[in-house]
């Protein structure tokens, strides 16, 4: 990965564990069963890449471009998103682990978050107006002053979000779901 463009190449089993890559861009890759835990990603562009089966816990991703990044089965662990490149900025999500993430005021529209776990996760400030949270755990994940305008919560389980603090106008949840809504009033509904 010494050289600064890479275009349409498939990256396989790197490891890269706390070490440092900066200043390259990648367009049109697939990484697949790589190491990038606690590595220092920033200032590189990810464009229509591909992350499979990979390890980004604790990545650092600070002036990092993700535009229409696709992580599927991916370990995300503590990644703070919220010092990426606002511009295009276009992720995905299947199968990830995305415990302590924090997404403060990104633009999340449209969003697909699909069968992940995001607990503990912080989306303070942040438009997820039509995001999909499709059979996703959100276990004590943060959602305030959030944008949930149209988002889909009918299979997600486990969130509770204040509707007082959130923007919440035609987000879809389930019957049982909706209890999450309630959470603060502390009260029991049988």
């Amino acid at each position: 990965m010494q050289e600064t463009l890479h275009q349409n190449k498939t990256f396989d089993q790197l490891n890269y564990t706390g070490k440092g890559v900066a200043g390259r861009e990648f367009e049109e890759c697939t990484f697949r069963n790589c190491d990038f835990s606690g590595t220092n990603l920033s200032n590189n562009s990810f464009a229509d890449c591909r992350f499979e089966d990979c390890n980004l816990s604790m990545v650092q991703l600070s002036h990092s471009k993700l535009h229409d990044a696709t992580f599927v089965n991916c370990k995300l662990v503590g990644v703070d998103f919220s010092q990426c490149h606002d511009f295009l900025f276009a992720v995905r999500f299947k199968g990830c682990s995305l415990d302590y993430t924090y997404f403060g005021k990104k633009n999340l529209k449209k969003t697909v978050f699909d069968s992940c776990s995001i607990k503990e996760a912080n989306f303070t400030d942040s438009d997820l107006t039509q995001a999909a949270f499709l059979d996703c755990d959100l276990a004590r994940t943060v959602f305030q002053r959030s944008n949930l305008e149209k988002a889909d919560f009918r299979t997600a389980y486990n969130y509770t979000l204040d509707p007082e603090l959130n923007r919440i106008k035609k987000a879809k949840f389930s019957v049982q779901g909706a209890l999450g809504l309630l959470a603060k009033y502390d009260i029991e509904v049988k």
